[in-house]
């Protein structure tokens, strides 16, 4: 899977891509990630990409001719699934969509700026804006880094235990039981019994309950 994201800040992204997980998977190259800098594909002098909005008001918008030329440089090279913009007006990202982009094979995500980007681009390149929360980053390159590693951990060979994200919060609309790890006995606190009984039956049935449980005390919303 291969994620190109745009940026006026690229540098934001370079840690949240080499360690850890996002590092193990593009070094099996399960996936690919190029971070590009706007700033290098504009046609103004000293790198500028942002001016001031028709109409008046607070704050700069990013132009349209340095994202349309790395747009259509990037997708005169390959295809594209989709391009998506992260935009607090976005849909909100959820695992139900990460699950159905996690299938896809080529993804462009721009990152917004400053007051945001030239409505034409986004009618006419952005395929899907996406947003990670109800309220505003200075930039976009936080949740692209978010999309990419909640899409990234459920390629196939990503994780140690392909097992493992089916499991997590959200993949069924529940929250995740709680987990446990040794020692069995911490400071007086004792692991719940069920989960040292050896019956996976018996296991599963209360991990289910305690989901529900805890979806219920915190995440209503979810249930219905």
């Amino acid at each position: 899977m291969r994620f190109d994201i745009i940026s006026v800040v690229p540098d934001l992204l370079i840690s949240p891509f080499n360690h850890s997980i996002l590092k193990r998977a593009q070094s099996r190259q399960l996936i690919e990630v190029h971070v590009h800098d706007l700033r290098q594909h504009t046609p103004y002098k000293h790198g500028q990409v942002d001016d001031y909005q028709f109409g008046g008001g607070a704050g700069m918008v990013i132009m349209p001719e340095p994202l349309a030329t790395i747009l259509d440089k990037l997708k005169a090279e390959r295809s594209y699934d989709e391009i998506i913009f992260m935009t607090p007006d976005g849909i909100n990202f959820k695992q139900s969509i990460a699950n159905q982009l996690s299938l896809k094979e080529n993804i462009i995500i721009i990152c917004g700026h400053y007051k945001g980007i030239d409505q034409r681009i986004r009618d006419n390149y952005v395929t899907l804006e996406l947003s990670i929360g109800d309220y505003v980053l200075s930039g976009g390159e936080l949740a692209a880094a978010v999309v990419v590693d909640a899409l990234g951990r459920l390629i196939p060979g990503v994780l140690n235990d392909e097992t493992s994200a089916l499991s997590d919060s959200f993949q069924d609309d529940l929250l995740a039981p709680p987990v446990y790890t040794r020692p069995a006995n911490f400071r007086g606190l004792q692991v719940p019994e069920v989960l040292l009984c050896g019956d996976p039956k018996k296991i599963d049935q209360w991990r289910h309950e305690q989901s529900l449980a805890r979806t219920q005390q915190r995440r209503p919303d979810l249930l219905s």
